[in-house]
């Protein structure tokens, strides 16, 4: 509980909730409506087979890798960096991090190096968890050498974590821990409960101005806008499979992500929309039973030049909102 909602004379010192306490990931993975064999997760990709997490694979995935990660030394504060596709491990880490109290930050692996480091430089991760690599469309990209190029850069990094994307040997990184030694822990001890305040995760601004600018978003702030996003301006439930094409780099992954926390099943993109052709995020909205498809506005513009008709050319019949 807390003492009063908002201290401070103005907005620099504005305080929200003090002395209240919580943890964005455990509400995320509270899934009230949902049993524990349900589907909450479907992830389809270009580099790898269609994938699926049901609610209790999904909390013991989040506990196993938050034990892994607190193995690694990582507590209250500590910054874990991803360089990682729109996957279910991203999110299964993003959670585990929120769950010790850590801070998450995350950059997709379409990314050069430097842009990169020079977000990640400024906020000092302890961890770094990075795909190998990764498939767009038929074109298969290598991330070895850039993987390299970031750790160089970035002396605060104690522990590099690789997911094997590809599905050949881990990228070629001294040192290196392999996702599957990090899942291996026994599940976490209790979730940290955290002020109203504490930071959850570090988002950036384009950078078309100089350097990315980092923007701390709090557990209770993102978790209150998020719920009323969700839940009340797009209705969002337990019977809704929410999609929005994004990478990890973009604000969105952060939004597509909480649709766990009105319990709606979260559907993750990783590869080209336009491959084969610009119908393969429509064909996966019919084949998935999407109720609420969200992306870009180049994407629904590259839509209407192609003259595409999604309504005419797939069985939308299940969906009922475009963002």
């Amino acid at each position: 509980p807390y003492r009063q909602p908002l201290a401070g004379e103005g907005i620099a010192d504005a305080s929200w909730f003090e002395g209240a306490t919580l943890n964005f990931a455990e509400h995320a993975l509270r899934l009230p409506g949902r049993a524990a064999d349900d589907v909450v997760v479907l992830a389809r990709s270009q580099t790898r087979e269609p994938m699926e997490l049901t609610v209790a694979e999904l909390r013991s995935q989040v506990a196993r890798v938050g034990a892994g990660l607190a193995a690694l030394g990582v507590g209250r504060g500590d910054r874990v960096a991803a360089y990682v596709s729109n996957i279910p491990e991203a999110l299964v880490a993003f959670l585990a991090t929120a769950a010790l109290g850590a801070v998450w930050s995350s950059c997709s692996p379409e990314l050069g190096a430097r842009s990169v480091v020079d977000r990640f430089e400024q906020i000092e991760p302890k961890v770094l968890i990075t795909v190998d690599g990764y498939r767009y469309g038929r074109k298969v990209i290598d991330r070895a050498d850039e993987i390299g190029d970031i750790v160089a850069a970035l002396p605060s990094v104690e522990q590099v974590v690789v997911i094997p994307h590809l599905g050949g040997p881990a990228a070629r990184v001294e040192g290196a821990l392999p996702w599957s030694a990090l899942a291996q822990h026994g599940e976490a001890a209790d979730v940290a409960q955290v002020p109203f305040d504490h930071p959850l995760a570090i988002l950036y601004s384009s950078g078309t101005t100089g350097p990315p600018k980092p923007i701390v978003h709090g557990h209770g702030g993102l978790l209150l806008e998020h719920l009323k996003l969700l839940g009340l301006h797009t209705d969002l439930g337990p019977s809704d499979r929410f999609f929005w094409f994004t990478t990890t780099s973009w604000m969105m992954w952060n939004y597509l992500t909480s649709g766990l926390l009105v319990s709606a099943t979260v559907v993750l993109y990783d590869g080209d929309p336009a491959s084969p052709d610009l119908g393969c995020l429509w064909q996966l909205t019919e084949e998935t039973g999407v109720t609420y498809f969200g992306a870009g506005a180049p994407f629904f513009m590259a839509c209407r030049k192609a003259g595409l008709e999604p309504g005419t050319a797939f069985d939308l019949s299940r969906l009922r909102g475009v963002g």
